[in-house]
């Protein structure tokens, strides 16, 4: 601003005083950003800048909104809207319309809340008005980000007026675009307000199931977050670890290079007066003391500050693990669906084949071809019969998947350790399924018959069986991916389970590459992870080390990796094996 001022071009000022608003709208200090924006407005009204003054009254117009002055809004976005419009600024136009339908929109809550419901829907059709006008221009420019929140807006003065049709259809767009463009806010934003759609609407189940989605992307953003805080905070644990480390060191060597050199100085000095020379070591001695109260003083408030920074570093852990485990019931929801898919298929089919058999058997009864009729009626007993198998297997499915997914108890309960194993190979396979159409491998399964049941928490062992399972699938589909010529590999993920004296081991195996023996040691190790960035937070091999050890268990991992004379890296795979007490 000053060199600006110095060569006195008010439009440069004029900017860099709309720079400093957004600053301090970014520190959420709104009357220093209304300030700022107000200078800036003054100088471009001097300057005949005429966007400029739009820009500045569409921005005040917004800070004044969530100041709740509403007349102050009302009067700076309208003279925004006119200046916009007459320029044929369509982004400009679109963003100023949307900000006088929120405006509106607001207005008409109060007066809704006031009991003047006239008057609240006069506001709200005026809102929907200027939001449908903002729509159609950012449609025009292809703004796929302004149309999503957009349908967003207007969905949400819908289910202000309780029109939840038109509600419905507009958060459903809204979702679509955002998905599109891959923008995890707005489809965060999506899932919350068809969440209260459904809850508004009666349909709890359905708005729990959002509200799960909303919570799901509300935590993948914060993790993306707490990754970096965690980064941070690690780095400077290890800098003010090592700074502490140095300066106990210098100190040292200080007094060290002080003390040779008053050792040759007293000497000299002694051959003079011996007086002086024990003067001068008391002096010392009284200084040495001090000194030393001085660092003893420094390091326990660089102890402190470690001790901090350690404190905080703990905090970010325990955030991350919960994301983990969110991330790990979306997974397992996702292979639930997949696995009941089967037999709910299998009900349609032969409810398609009973209502069609149930025509040709009135037909034959109007025929009085009593034998024929008697055999289509059995025809349709026995498709009953299976639609009935069916519907309790996938009954028996859902009850039984939903009790390993619910939270954890921390309860030990007599558990069926095959079928939990057998359970969640199967939705892992199923969930991966879901995510990427393409994925395919081979499962295997050896049990041991003789196994009983063992007193466990299913849930947390279910948690740790997702883990690797997902690992082994990943190793495999990862190796399919390399090899240039994959014709004769099959990726194959198999389990296991044997019972020897009184101890029940699980084996989960996998044909990928296998894992370099120099990092064997490190995978068990919290947040240490080999996925590309953003596939993997290395904390799911440490939980499932903390929940077998808390279970008086015992968890390995066996490996053969690439060998040096095979170019394209084919390893022979892993396996990961648990003990458990009978």
């Amino acid at each position: 601003i000053k060199i600006y001022e110095t060569l006195d071009d008010k439009t440069g000022v004029a900017k860099t005083l709309v720079f400093i608003a957004d600053a301090y709208y970014g520190q959420d200090n709104i009357s220093g950003s209304l300030e700022k924006f107000s200078e800036a407005l003054q100088l471009f009204k001097e300057t005949g800048m005429k966007l400029g003054i739009a820009y500045c009254c569409f921005s005040m117009a917004a800070l004044y909104l969530e100041q709740g002055k509403y007349a102050e809004a009302l009067s700076t976005d309208s003279a925004s809207i006119l200046i916009y419009r007459k320029a044929g600024h369509k982004r400009g136009l679109a963003e100023a319309l949307s900000t006088l339908a929120s405006i509106y929109h607001r207005q008409g809550k109060l007066e809704y809340a006031s009991n003047n419901k006239q008057n609240a829907e006069t506001k709200f059709n005026d809102a929907l008005k200027n939001y449908f006008e903002a729509l159609e221009l950012v449609e025009d420019l292809g703004a796929k980000g302004g149309i999503s929140w957009t349908n967003l807006d207007i969905g949400e003065v819908y289910l202000t007026k309780k029109n939840y049709e038109r509600a419905k259809f507009h958060f459903e767009k809204g979702l679509l675009i955002a998905k599109e463009i891959k923008s995890n806010e707005r489809i965060k934003v999506s899932y919350n307000d068809l969440a209260k759609l459904d809850s508004a609407t009666g349909n709890f189940k359905q708005a729990y199931d959002h509200y799960k989605l909303y919570v799901l992307y509300r935590d993948s953003l914060i993790n993306e977050e707490n990754t970096k805080k965690s980064l941070q905070t690690s780095m400077q644990y290890e800098f003010d670890k090592k700074e502490s480390i140095a300066k106990a060191e210098q100190g040292k060597k200080d007094e060290e290079a002080k003390r040779i050199k008053n050792q040759q100085y007293f000497t000299i000095a002694g051959l003079v007066i011996i007086v002086l020379v024990v003067v001068i070591i008391a002096l010392i001695q009284f200084r040495s003391k001090r000194h030393k109260q001085q660092a003893n003083i420094a390091l326990q408030q660089q102890k402190e500050k470690v001790e901090n920074t350690l404190s905080e570093l703990k905090s970010t852990q325990a955030q991350l693990i919960q994301s983990e485990k969110m991330a790990s019931l979306g997974e397992l929801t996702a292979g639930i669906a997949h696995e009941i898919q089967n037999p709910l298929n299998f009900v349609n089919n032969f409810s398609d084949v009973n209502k069609e058999l149930l025509e040709e058997l009135k037909g034959e009864v109007d025929k009085g071809n009593i034998d024929e009729v008697k055999a289509i009626a059995n025809d349709v007993i026995v498709n009953e019969e299976k639609i009935n198998h069916h519907g309790k297997r996938a009954d028996a499915i859902v009850k039984g998947m939903l009790q390993h997914s619910q939270k954890s108890t921390g309860q030990k309960e007599s558990t069926g350790i095959n079928a939990l194993c057998d359970e969640y190979l199967r939705l892992a396979y199923h969930g991966l399924k879901a995510k990427n159409k393409d994925f395919n491998a081979t499962m295997k399964t050896d049990f041991d018959t003789s196994i009983e049941k063992i007193n466990i928490i299913p849930q947390d062992i279910g948690r740790v069986l997702l883990n690797l399972y997902n690992n082994a699938f990943y190793a495999v589909t990862d190796k399919k991916k390399l090899l240039s010529a994959p014709g004769g590999y099959e990726p194959t993920v198999s389990v296991s389970t044997k019972k020897e004296n009184d101890k029940i081991i699980i084996f989960v195996r996998d044909n990928g590459n296998g894992i370099p023996q120099k990092i064997v040691d490190k995978i068990f190790q919290p947040f240490f992870t080999t996925k590309p960035t953003g596939q993997g937070t290395g904390l799911g091999l440490s939980l499932s080390y903390d929940i077998i050890k808390a279970h008086e268990g015992e968890i390995k991992v066996k490996s053969k990796e690439a060998r040096p004379d095979d170019p394209v890296g084919r390893g022979e795979g892993s396996e990961f094996i648990i003990t458990l007490p009978q």
